[in-house]
């Protein structure tokens, strides 16, 4: 397979994976692809391969070298481009990353667990009062992880609606316009430059708070921009992803409904259940980039220095070699060392956290709606497009 093939490549349906992924994973695993701005990258699809490129610490998902590969179809805006810490690299950004991460502490992670589940409760209840059918992402999806994030930032959730736009231009591939993607960051950035000041002046026990605090730390590398690009990154990795998993998941277990109902009939199994559609995920979206920064090797190839690599954390997830019967979906896998949250120094720092949103809302749902079905077939489900994340349009379910 010398062609270098368009990417993301298309899918058949909106759970099922692109034939491309086990072809690629035979023949070639290291494949040239094109990506939406015109640029050349290179692409892993082998589940190995892809998780010792993401432990490497010496590569970032950061694309800002001259030379890196830009990923949008746009000029900038980008979240590669920007990212957390934006002005903190290398080393200090690592150290910067620890010092967050410490901020999503068991402790705190247990102490949210009751509130997203009343949430998720009222939720679901206010969606069974309107009757159905209806949308399960805006129901349920959409505003329980803006709720959380928002609870844990100390930022408003009634603002939810302009989250979500200024998150899908910061996630933009080739949805919006550079035009639409400028003025909707100086609007975000604005908005939590004033909720950074109004923190600083009435501190509350909020991450935003914490973090205001550590302005100087590193040896004055966190400025209060840092600080600023940092919550900013969080409140749209906090509620975007998760948001999409919310639908994703449910659909995933509906399609074939005797899934669904074993966990009604096993509530134990919702934590292995929500680890197995992690790892079965089709649609998770782009992955994850890294620029290669000297040569290395992997998978017996090497990636020259220059290079840009996209690991596909789904179809690394799908590789027969790591995961028997990859292709099926097994409720009891366990272990179950998918790489969705990525692996290595730069894995997902809020995944504790996702993970107990998802496991608190399969668990509300198999008690309060056991007869909860698609009311639509899932071929007919439609992902959302034009985004570096996955997802779906709506997920109509009945009960």
């Amino acid at each position: 397979m010398t062609d270098i093939q368009d990417y993301p490549f298309a899918a058949p349906a909106a759970l099922e994976p692109p034939g491309e992924w086990a072809e690629l994973r035979e023949r070639c695993p290291v494949a040239h692809v094109r990506l939406a701005s015109g640029d050349e990258a290179l692409l892993l699809t082998r589940y190995d391969d892809v998780k010792e490129l993401l432990s490497d610490a010496r590569f970032t998902h950061h694309l800002v070298a001259e030379d890196a590969a830009s990923i949008t179809a746009n000029e900038s805006g980008g979240v590669f481009a920007s990212g957390d810490g934006a002005s903190v690299r290398g080393d200090a950004h690592r150290e910067w990353r620890k010092l967050i991460g410490k901020a999503f502490t068991a402790r705190r992670v247990s102490a949210l667990q009751p509130g997203i589940e009343a949430t998720a409760r009222r939720l679901v209840d206010d969606m069974v009062e309107r009757g159905g059918p209806a949308d399960l992402v805006a129901a349920l999806g959409f505003p329980l992880p803006v709720w959380v994030i928002c609870e844990l930032l100390g930022v408003p959730d009634s603002d939810r609606d302009r989250f979500a736009y200024w998150s899908d231009t910061l996630l933009s591939l080739t949805r919006y316009t550079q035009e639409e993607i400028d003025a909707a960051q100086a609007e975000f950035a604005a908005y939590m430059r004033d909720h950074v000041a109004a923190r600083r002046a009435t501190p509350g026990d909020d991450l935003i708070s914490e973090l205001i605090t550590l302005v100087g730390a590193l040896d004055g590398r966190v400025t209060e921009e840092v600080v600023l690009m940092t919550a900013k990154g969080l409140l749209v990795a906090g509620h975007e992803t998760t948001a999409n998993m919310i639908g994703k998941m449910v659909a995933m277990l509906l399609a074939d409904r005797s899934r669904w109902e074993r966990i009604v009939a096993d509530p134990s199994l919702v934590r292995t259940a929500v680890e197995e559609c992690l790892r079965y995920d089709a649609n998770f979206g782009f992955g994850i980039p890294r620029y290669i920064s000297e040569d290395v090797e992997i998978g017996g190839t090497t990636l020259a220095k220059g290079s840009t690599v996209v690991c596909s954390l789904s179809a690394a997830n799908r590789d027969e070699s790591a995961f028997e019967d990859a292709a099926g979906m097994d409720l009891t896998r366990s272990p179950n060392p998918h790489l969705i949250f990525g692996a290595g120094p730069y894995a997902c720092l809020g995944q504790s956290l996702a993970r107990t949103e998802l496991q608190t809302v399969l668990k509300v749902l198999v008690e309060r709606l056991p007869t909860l079905a698609l009311a639509v077939p899932a071929a007919d489900l439609r992902r959302r497009e034009g985004l570096l994340v996955g997802g779906l349009e709506r997920v109509p379910v009945t009960w």
